[in-house]
């Protein structure tokens, strides 16, 4: 009777931790950026433990943004930004602007980093470009930590009031690649591509605030992701409703049973006491 009364009690609890798991997935619903709890269980003494959180790394559905800054990514991958500790963070949550001093950030002040391009469009590695071709080589090769990134910076010349000194106005293209623009939008000089990463297995990334993750040991090292980048748009929250609300109806219907298991060995260890009596 002890075991089994001992089962109900992690049943219980585990299955709150459920219910808050699914809570938290629907009122985030609408939340851009956000990535869905899945929960896990495992089996012991013919009961149920909670076995952990994973981060549902799906796509979210695209939804317009506030600005032409703001950006979304379509594929695998995570947008990188640098933290105001100075820490590398990961992110799907676009919503990016250019602030007073033309540094590129995200809605928590992080700095969105990018690769400098050359008038080429070939990433600067140092002081060597590297045609797409290497570039992709080091993806391969799980080498995109040596291609260093930096912030994204289009600071406004106080002079003429032109981005850089010289671009009349700025794009962000499908590829990631942030174009200066002259001549009434003729000509596009490449300047940034966005950097994007992927890990091995996304699912064990350390989520430190909500939308920002870090890498984990079980995570692995990132390497370059090859996700589309759309300027204008965001990204919605990847939350099923309707199977979360499945899975709220089934905790409750478990929470049920615990609760009345409970309650009905209480009863019985109440009964045997006064028995003794």
């Amino acid at each position: 009777m002890k075991d089994a009364y001992v089962n109900a009690i992690n049943i219980q609890a585990a299955t709150r931790n459920w219910m808050d798991a699914v809570t938290e997935n629907m009122v985030n619903m609408y939340t851009p950026g956000y990535r869905e709890n899945q929960v896990t269980f495992k089996t012991f003494l013919d009961a149920v433990q909670l076995d952990g959180y994973l981060k549902n790394t799906g796509q979210g559905k695209a939804i317009p943004g506030t600005s032409t800054e703001n950006v979304f990514l379509e594929g695998n991958g995570y947008f990188v930004v640098r933290n105001e500790e100075g820490r590398i963070a990961y992110t799907r949550l676009g919503e990016f602007k250019f602030d007073n001093e033309g540094v590129y950030k995200a809605s928590d002040g992080s700095k969105v980093q990018g690769y400098i391009l050359n008038d080429h469009g070939e990433i600067m590695a140092g002081t060597k470009s590297l045609t797409s071709a290497e570039f992709d080589e080091t993806t391969a090769n799980g080498g995109a930590l040596s291609v260093p990134t930096t912030e994204i910076k289009l600071w406004i010349d106080p002079d003429n009031g032109k981005f850089l000194g010289k671009y009349d106005e700025y794009e962000i293209k499908g590829d990631g690649i942030l174009y200066g623009k002259t001549n009434g939008g003729k000509d596009a000089t490449p300047l940034y591509k966005i950097a994007v990463m992927n890990f091995h297995n996304p699912q064990e990334l350390y989520q430190y605030k909500d939308g920002y993750f870090v890498e984990t040991a079980e995570s692995g090292r990132p390497v370059i992701g090859k996700a589309e980048i759309t300027s204008g748009m965001l990204e919605l929250s990847n939350i099923d409703f309707k199977a979360n609300a499945t899975y709220y109806q089934e905790a409750k219907m478990q929470m049920e049973l615990s609760n009345k298991l409970i309650s009905s060995y209480k009863q019985l260890l109440q009964n045997a006491l006064q028995l003794l009596d």
